[in-house]
């Protein structure tokens, strides 16, 4: 069985690796590292097909180390223990050099077995992950590890690898695949920074058009497999927690085009959930009290997209959030609650005054008897001053009106009645 393309074309040294500049250009840390050949605990972090496994591999054939190759996801206890038994046989003199891939799977305990080996150098660890190794990885191994971020590629650095590749499979058949850079640049786009992905593409289009004896890369082709491979998103990993900040936060900053651009991202990876339960918090916390009508609107509008599903979701989903984005802002409420919530949190508050308890018989011990309650609505304009906070916050204020009309409106209101 012909190994996968990606595996064909793997760079063996450093220069030849694509991006990652930030860490293997000429002086660069990591580099200077591999260099060295004296290599210590490394946690590479980054998302998939950027040349986390592939840099790991080099690091391993320079360093003279025995290399064992874990995946976290399917690795078992049984499988470390096995591991550990090769420290000191002569297959592995050199040492252990363990290349620990997706640690983020490992449990607490099947990541602290392997503490007290990486703690006396017996083996060394070189582990991958794609999800933000301060949450996921034990910090006992953290501690005794250097974390390297690896960055998504830009289609340039992906599209040198895309031309590498067509030369090798050109070879691979004895023909000379004819690939225009038109062609070679949107798979390298599609991708989205991801290599292994752009090489799966690639060779599809090639297998398509393999048995004609002049084959080509065409337009045609690229269209077609692109068509059913466009969209990248993890809803696990960090890349879903960034496009949907990104879709709020462009609702909170009044863009609607940035908006609409999210929710497209969300949409076409299926992920009208997200869409949805965003689009809801930020009515409430970004627009609030300055269009408080909007609450209700955005609540039918993620009803009914919920009621239809996708693609038909999309269109009240689209004008909710050019809604959201172009309506005033406010978040008067929202800094209310928050200040409310720290008093309470802190113990801050007391008795609740006498007049406004549920109850409306007092023990012999009270000193003022009665309820004593005055009904709002017994007198003009539905008001009357009394005491409704604790005695030791009486006057404490949590809520100030927004500079937006609304509010203002409903400000001159009470400070008429109120006077």
């Amino acid at each position: 069985m012909k190994t996968p393309l990606a595996d064909r074309v793997r760079p063996t040294t450093i220069d030849e690796v694509a991006g990652q500049k930030h860490l293997l250009g000429q002086g660069k840390i990591l580099r200077k590292i591999i260099e060295s050949g004296e290599i210590p605990n490394l946690i590479f972090y980054g998302p998939s097909g950027v040349g986390k496994t592939t840099v790991a591999k080099i690091i391993a054939a320079r360093a003279g180390k025995k290399l064992c190759y874990l995946n976290a996801t399917t690795a078992s206890t049984a499988d470390i223990k096995e591991i550990i038994g090769e420290i000191g046989t002569l297959d592995a003199a050199g040492g252990i050099l363990l290349y620990l891939d997706e640690i983020q799977y490992f449990n607490k305990k099947q990541q602290q077995i392997l503490l007290s080996y990486i703690e006396n150098g017996d083996i060394t660890l070189i582990a991958s992950t794609t999800e933000n190794p301060y949450f996921y990885v034990y910090n006992a191994i953290l501690s005794r590890s250097t974390v390297f971020e690896f960055k998504t590629l830009g289609s340039t650095d992906i599209a040198e690898v895309l031309k590498r590749a067509i030369g090798i499979l050109s070879d691979e058949h004895n023909k000379q695949i004819i690939a225009n850079d038109d062609s070679v640049n949107k798979i390298a786009r599609a991708a989205a920074g991801d290599v292994r992905r752009a090489l799966n593409m690639l060779e599809l289009c090639i297998m398509l058009t393999a048995n004609s004896d002049t084959p080509e890369l065409s337009d045609d082709i690229v269209e077609q497999i692109l068509a059913g491979n466009s969209v990248r998103y993890d809803r696990e990993g960090d890349e879903h927690y960034d496009i949907i900040s990104a879709y709020q936060k462009s609702m909170r900053g009044s863009d609607p085009d940035a908006a609409i651009y999210y929710l497209a991202r969300l949409l076409a990876a299926g992920d009208l959930p997200s869409a949805c339960r965003r689009l809801l918090a930020c009515a409430n916390e970004d627009v609030g009290l300055a269009y408080p009508q909007i609450i209700p609107i955005v609540k039918a509008a993620v009803d009914t997209a919920q009621m239809l599903g996708l693609p038909e979701g999309r269109l009240p989903l689209a004008n909710a959030v050019i809604l959201v984005a172009t309506a005033p802002k406010s978040v008067s409420a929202h800094d209310a609650i928050g200040a409310a919530l720290a008093d309470v949190e802190r113990g801050i508050g007391g008795d609740i005054p006498r007049h406004l308890q549920n109850k409306h018989f007092d023990g012999e011990d009270a000193e003022v008897k009665g309820q004593h309650y005055l009904y709002p609505h017994s007198y003009p304009m539905h008001y009357v001053n009394q005491q409704y906070l604790p005695d030791n916050i009486k006057n404490k204020v949590y809520y100030q009106f927004g500079d937006n009309k609304n509010e203002q409106l409903f400000k001159e209101y009470w400070d008429k009645i109120k006077k």
